[in-house]
């Protein structure tokens, strides 16, 4: 069940991996997505995604739940947000909410940054004490973003924005209890095609995770994720924006492959405020 667990927190991170802005965009835009989880082919979850996007800053929201024959061995369901602001083609994160329960056991986390730095945070449960654990100190809440904000991926300039510069970046991620860094590197060019939404290429990054601080070094599923080199990421373009986005997520564990999957993606941009306000010059038919 631990392992499962901290899988299952990967699976967050990487689900809610995300969103934002793009340096000198004119238009907002608006991301509608849902994803399905499997582990060996067998349906686990289902959630959804909304992402809104405006030149300076973004809301995201994420909820999902188990479903079919899992819900009836364990029964879970949550929701996430984070917002923040959009500073030189960089996601800034002011706030993030967590609310997951799992086994009818609540889990609730709120942050408060500024800068890069967590100025408040509360989490319930707290993390149960233990001589091994590797303590959090406030050094390890500096320079970080929420699991949702790291899931931002701007694509700097103006030329292609997939290929392997897209994968060439460091999310450092603090999720309330633990610290984290996750690193992206460039594996391939592949296809997809979701059933509504988006259709075309995609990059394909290698996930390599290295605790921080807030974890247990011996624990046989924290050393299992430092060791995998077979995690993959998929980023798609948020159109309207030079923003790139999680497709799919994989990861190899022992029960089997472990995939997170959009089904449906549909990204479009969205009015400015100034052309909502303008008359509409428009006849009726």
């Amino acid at each position: 069940m631990r392992h499962g667990r901290h899988i299952g927190r990967l699976f967050a991170a990487a689900a809610v991996l995300a969103l934002a802005g793009a340096h000198g965009a004119q238009a907002q835009s608006k991301l509608e997505a849902r994803y399905t989880v499997s582990l060996a082919g067998i349906p686990l979850g289902s959630g959804s995604w909304v992402i809104d996007l405006a030149p300076d800053q973004y809301t995201a929201v994420a909820s999902g739940r188990t479903t079919g024959l899992v819900k009836l061995i364990a029964d879970g369901s949550g929701s996430t947000g984070s917002r923040g602001a959009l500073v030189g083609g960089k996601v800034m994160a002011t706030s993030y909410v967590s609310s997951t329960t799992s086994e009818k056991k609540p889990d609730e986390v709120r942050m408060v940054l500024q800068n890069g730095v967590v100025r408040e945070v509360t989490a319930e449960p707290p993390l149960t004490p233990s001589p091994d654990r590797v303590p959090v100190t406030e050094a390890h809440r500096k320079g970080v973003t929420d699991p949702m904000s790291a899931a931002i991926m701007p694509v700097a300039g103006s030329g292609e924005m997939l290929g392997p510069e897209a994968c060439k970046r460091k999310l450092a991620i603090f999720d309330g209890r633990q610290r984290a860094d996750i690193d992206l590197v460039y594996k391939r060019m592949d296809q997809v095609h979701a059933d509504k939404g988006y259709q075309g290429p995609v990059v394909v990054c290698q996930v390599l995770y290295t605790p921080i601080a807030g974890h247990r070094p011996e624990r046989p599923a924290i050393k299992y994720l430092v060791s995998q080199r077979d995690m993959e990421m998929w980023l798609a373009p948020i159109a309207g924006a030079r923003v790139l986005v999680p497709f799919r997520f994989s990861v190899p564990t022992p029960f089997g492959m472990g995939v997170l999957q959009a089904t449906y993606f549909v990204a479009q941009p969205q009015p400015t405020q100034a052309a909502r306000q303008a008359p509409s010059t428009a006849k009726t038919q």
